[in-house]
């Protein structure tokens, strides 16, 4: 029997599956502790804890990378989908999974090519999302008070900036410094533009009616912090107008797209901020010289009008003598007038004053007597007959109108009130016993609960003196006077029957 168990295992040693899962995890991260793999960025998934997890492809194998949230920090270039990139780290395994992936400790893009074809890729997204229309973009102010600029404080930038808006216009010059190259970079730009943005209007430190993002010339991967698209979003956010200044006039990053201005150079933004101090004085003056003129001559083209209007007119005694004139003969002729028309209204007063006889007067007032008391004695018939009329009305009206089947309603009324009021006694008597079932149970489940069935099953209360409750051995030693309380009563005891209590005797311990 041991004969066949020993050619059926042979000398071949038996491994857990941690001893196989070390040996290969050694092997793999001894031999390829320091590598570069180029490929073709797959999946990208970014874990809530920072951790980024990726797919590193060709034409025939895949990859899995991993780096972690200290390492992603570092990357100058974040992996994005379908970017060529070389990555540098290590090969490891992971044990619970039985694969093996490539940490990643560095990402540098394949060459200018896919940098520009990422370039592009981001170009065309935000030109969808509409963050390149001209109708998006803010005019720039003509005149700014003050001008807030991003860019390198220690670069020849900002001293030309400076030197073009001091020959120029001087104005106020707020200088956010910033990385303008490296992965430090674009959160910068960001958090600058964002900053500006935040400034209360006329506060302790001004907000800049003007922004300007500037930068000297250089490479692509020089400029590339101008091609994150968190620096594109955050110009293209900013309620600041924002001039882009980035490199030669050769040079174009995405955020020249969004600005609602870009400038050839760091000096030419300078020059579309402010006008020249010297032109617009001189502009100004030719105006108030031109204003001047043709105030000028508006006044004397004006006065010339006036004068050949005033020709034009006759003069004031011909324009009064036909008013003369009218007013002497009307004068002349008043007084025969007024005599004429006093003699024809006197004439009418004594034609009117023959007709007005006595007889005739007083014929006219029998007349309406008659009328009179003809119709007084027709009123009286006349109110009769109406209010028989009403009467006969109100009767007829009175007959149709049916009391029997009102009776019968309210009796029916009154027999459903009845049955109501039955309803809600029986109903109350009802809820007023199971209230005082209620009431029983809990009173049972009081004296079930309380103190006094406790004292029942051999526990006692102990009070001080005063009433209080003694729940220590500490306090019914300090207390005077005790008072017991048993099931069937209390008992009180005085200080001097109270023995001291002594303490436990010490525990043996263990041997532990």
């Amino acid at each position: 029997m041991d004969l066949f168990e020993d050619e059926a295992t042979g000398n071949t040693p038996e491994f857990t599956v941690s001893d196989i899962t070390g040996a290969v995890k050694r092997l793999i991260e001894g031999e390829f502790s320091h590598v570069r793999v180029r490929g073709e960025v797959g999946r990208v998934v970014v874990a809530r804890t920072g951790h980024m997890y990726f797919d590193l492809k060709d034409d025939r194998s895949v990859i899995a990378c991993v780096s972690w949230k200290g390492q992603v920090s570092k990357f100058r270039h974040r992996p994005e989908e379908g970017m060529e990139i070389i990555a540098t780290g290590r090969m490891t395994t992971f044990g619970p999974q039985s694969k093996y992936q490539l940490n990643v400790e560095e990402v540098e893009p394949a060459g200018a090519g896919a940098l520009m074809a990422m370039l592009e890729a981001r170009k065309k997204k935000l030109e969808a999302e509409g963050l390149f229309d001209t109708s998006r973009k803010r005019p720039l102010p003509f005149l700014p008070e003050i001008i807030g600029v991003v860019t390198s404080p220690s670069g020849a930038v900002i001293r030309d900036i400076l030197h073009r808006l001091r020959d120029r216009f001087p104005r106020k010059v707020l200088i956010w410094p910033v990385a303008v190259q490296g992965q430090n970079c674009a959160p910068e730009v960001v958090r600058a533009i964002e900053g500006f943005n935040r400034l209360t209007p006329g506060g302790a430190l001004p907000r800049p009616d003007l922004l300007i993002v500037a930068r000297g010339g250089g490479s692509i991967e020089d400029l590339w912090g101008f091609n994150e698209e968190a620096v594109a979003r955050a110009a293209a956010l900013s309620d600041i107008p924002l001039i882009s200044a980035v490199g030669h006039e050769t040079d174009t990053t995405l955020i020249d797209y969004v600005s609602d201005y870009r400038a050839p150079t760091p000096t030419g933004a300078a020059e579309r901020a402010v006008p020249v101090r010297v032109e617009l004085m001189a502009w100004l003056d030719g105006m108030s010289s031109r204003l001047v003129r043709a105030e000028t001559q508006a006044i004397t083209l004006r006065g010339q009008r006036l004068r050949d209007l005033a020709r034009a007119l006759p003069r004031v005694e011909s324009l009064l003598d036909a008013p003369r004139q009218r007013l002497d003969l009307w004068g002349d002729r008043l007084p025969a007038a007024l005599t004429g028309g006093v003699q024809r209204r006197r004439l009418l007063l004594s034609d009117t004053a023959g007709h007005l006889r006595p007889g005739l007067l007083r014929g006219r007032l029998d007349r309406a007597q008659d009328r009179l008391d003809d119709r007084a004695g027709r009123l009286a018939p006349g109110l009769q007959r109406g209010t028989a009329r009403q009467r006969e009305a109100f009767d007829a009206r009175a007959a149709r109108l049916r009391v029997e089947p009102i009776r019968q309603d309210i009796a029916r009324k009154r027999r459903d009130l009845d049955q109501l009021v039955t309803r809600l006694t029986a109903t109350g008597a009802l809820r007023i016993e199971r209230a005082s079932d209620r009431l029983s149970g809990l009173d049972r489940l009081l004296e079930t609960m309380g103190y006094e069935a406790t004292l029942k099953r051999g526990y006692a209360v102990v009070r001080d003196g005063a009433g209080g409750l003694v729940t220590r051995k500490a306090e019914a030693e300090q207390a005077g006077a005790l008072e017991i309380q048993f099931a069937d009563g209390r008992m009180k005891i005085g200080g001097s029957a109270r023995k001291t209590a002594q303490p436990d005797k010490p525990d043996q311990g263990s041997l532990f």
